[in-house]
């Protein structure tokens, strides 16, 4: 049943949106999409453990939310460290070295695609996942912030972080990828480290701008398969009416796992979910709790995120898709 409702999501999803997939016909869900494999690449949110863990509270749950979109069609996936086909890489950014913490090692989104064309090709069946962003709008908000560039500069790298996120969703079509799902960054202005910081209107312009561009340039595919999953709209949800969704807590990170390094890219002697189990919480129940870290979500958050794409086929009208 759970696999179901997940073809419902994206078929119906995507034919609500002829811009992005004109192609649905009128094949029943099931033979319209029936993945047999998920490919991955992104960053923080799709991070799946290429370290050991993941930016989420690391319970032994489903806690990332690729692995929770392959459930629903029984598919399952592992980082590409463990020889799986989840690339992602926690604080990678899409085309631009180094990452959010300034590591020079972690791969691009571009070279996470490199090194899966060179081993590999892309099948009918395959389900690709483009999840990315959050490290790109951090980067560049405190480079700003720092002075090492102009406001004018930040808005360009945010567009330009777009358009090659946006170029690889088409390099990975070209390469033979029928069904692609795209999430650009949710609104960082919704964080806890906005508010921490004080910078909620410009991190909401720069998450914007980017995903702005992501969905323009892929716009101009037509009738290809891609699939753009509204992240920004869904993480609003949570923050803006936590009670609603079962959150008592959508302003204060639950882990206290801090980090003495730039562990998440906002700075030292923050609370690193990376770094986040059971046993560094301030709170047992942190299953009410929507964020993690000041930037990644509890567990909870990340199964309820997913329960909304579902209800979402049933065209309410709830945001899944925004072209």
């Amino acid at each position: 049943m759970a696999a179901n409702w997940m073809r419902r999501t994206l078929v119906a999803a995507a034919c609500a949106s002829a811009a992005l997939l004109t192609a649905c016909g009128s094949s029943s869900v099931e033979s319209a999409i029936s993945p047999e494999r998920f490919i991955v690449f992104g960053d923080g949110l799709a991070d799946q453990g290429q370290l050991g863990s993941t930016y989420s509270v690391n319970d032994g749950s489903i806690n990332n939310w690729t692995v929770q979109l392959a459930s629903r069609y029984d598919v399952k996936i592992a980082p590409s460290s463990s020889g799986g086909t989840n690339y992602a890489y926690g604080n990678a950014r899409i085309s631009q070295k180094p990452d959010a913490t300034g590591n020079n090692a972690t791969p691009t989104v571009v070279q996470q695609i490199d090194a899966f064309l060179a081993g590999g090709k892309l099948n009918n069946n395959d389900m690709v996942v483009v999840s990315a962003g959050v490290s790109d709008v951090i980067a560049n908000t405190l480079a700003f912030l720092n002075g090492a560039i102009t406001e004018e500069q930040l808005m360009k790298n945010a567009e330009q972080a777009g358009a090659d996120m946006a170029a690889q969703v088409k390099r990975l079509n070209a390469a033979g990828a029928k069904h692609i799902v795209v999430t650009g960054s949710y609104d960082l202005s919704r964080s806890p480290w906005a508010k921490a910081i004080d910078k909620e209107q410009l991190l909401s312009r720069v998450s914007i701008a980017m995903n702005s561009k992501i969905k323009i340039d892929i716009n101009e595919m037509g009738g290809k398969q891609v699939l753009y999953v509204d992240v920004p709209y869904q993480v609003n949800l949570f923050e803006g009416d936590p009670n609603r969704y079962g959150f008592s807590n959508a302003e204060k990170p639950v882990c206290n796992s801090i980090d003495p390094g730039n562990g998440i890219g906002i700075g030292t002697n923050e609370v690193n979910s990376a770094r986040c189990t059971t046993s560094t919480l301030i709170d047992v129940n942190y299953n009410r709790y929507a964020f993690a870290d000041k930037i990644y979500l509890t567990p909870r958050r990340i199964a309820v995120w997913a329960t909304l794409r579902a209800t979402s086929s049933r065209g309410n009208g709830d945001g899944l898709i925004h072209p």
